[in-house]
């Protein structure tokens, strides 16, 4: 049988209440009452429960967090550092996967709030109905969206300056001497890469010669990088540079061009967005925008603390992180390399 409080509290010689108080760090306990009760349920290998705690305390000390894909190298960096800070902050994070499915997203939404749990973190979500967005503002639960801009909606968001960032993007390629240029993104009603490219385009047609790029919306993962770029080039042999809207879609332009015979960046520029990991090993390495992965998943966890342990849940944050250009060797400026390869493909 597991051992019980009542059990070390017997062994102690002190009442249960004492035994809680000592254990908990809580006033009222002399230091050596408290330094014998711990010494004591050591001895006894004793656990609390957490699933009676909470149902006197009302808190699970559990966060949940909901990703598309865990398999993105860039949504493991979040979710380690939401790890990382709910550690510090004595609660486990429960991960689920929505696959930016919008029923299965809402029935990993039920399940955690059915387990009590404390906070939950959702990112890059599917898009949250009207009667969505209802339910978790009723749940009193405090909700964060990662990879979200702060908008109408009661959540708190965390999220990089994605339509600064692809304001760097462009910026860079025109100062390569791009005009030819393309980006291949997600879904197009998607909050933050929406801003990518509104920031993207912004600053392409706001050029002293405005470049209007060729944009092509789809899924944006290896698979759909690797298909985007084959149809893309395919119609549009004249493209000399491409924006991929996160590092694992430009990993599937890279395959395409190699398949095709292209080369980067001799032949075609590519710039990402995230700066995983895996960017700077790949050949050539991936120039990309930089935003802060792991800080992101931190500073969601630590809203939701703040908002969980407060008497008002209902208050929400916006945080924004920064971005920055990181440039490694995916990019070169527009030459007469790159119109030999329109002269091979014509």
């Amino acid at each position: 049988m597991p051992v019980t409080i009542k059990d070390v509290a017997r062994e102690s010689g002190v009442n249960i209440s004492t035994v809680s108080r000592a254990l908990n760090n809580s006033y009222g306990v002399d230091p050596q009452t408290r330094e014998h009760v711990t010494a004591v349920a050591a001895r006894l290998n004793y656990h609390p429960n957490r699933v009676a705690r909470g149902l006197v305390t009302g808190r699970s000390h559990s966060l949940g967090l909901i990703v598309s894909d865990i398999r993105n190298p860039f949504f493991a960096e979040v979710a380690r550092g939401a790890e990382d800070a709910a550690r510090l902050g004595n609660c486990d994070l429960v991960l689920c996967n929505s696959d930016l499915d919008a029923d299965k997203q809402m029935h990993y939404v039920r399940s955690l709030l059915e387990k009590r749990i404390d906070g939950i973190l959702m990112n890059s979500v599917s898009a949250l109905s009207r009667e969505q967005q209802a339910l978790l503002a009723d749940s009193e639960v405090p909700i964060v969206l990662l990879n979200r801009p702060a908008s109408k909606h009661p959540f708190s968001t965390v999220c990089a300056n994605n339509e600064e960032g692809g304001a760097m993007a462009a910026r860079y390629l025109l100062g390569l001497g791009h005009r030819k240029i393309a980006y291949l993104t997600g879904p197009k009603l998607h909050g933050n890469l929406s801003d990518r490219a509104r920031g993207f385009v912004r600053t392409l047609q706001a050029f002293k010669n405005p470049v209007h790029p060729i944009i092509r919306y789809g899924r944006f993962n290896f698979s759909g990088g690797a298909e985007g770029a084959r149809k893309l080039l395919d119609a549009h042999p004249d493209v000399t540079a491409i924006f991929a809207a996160n590092d694992v879609t430009a990993f599937g332009v890279l395959k395409a061009a190699l398949e095709s015979g292209i080369r980067i960046p001799e032949d075609l520029s590519l710039i990402g967005f995230d700066n995983i990991e895996f960017s700077g090993i790949v050949n050539p390495p991936l120039t990309t925008i930089h935003q802060p992965k792991y800080e992101m998943g931190q500073a969601a966890v630590e809203i939701l603390l703040r908002m969980a342990r407060g008497k008002d849940k209902r208050i929400p944050e916006h945080r924004q992180l920064g971005v920055e250009l990181i440039e490694r060797s995916s990019c070169q400026a527009f030459a007469s390399t790159a119109r030999l390869r329109l002269r091979k493909v014509g």
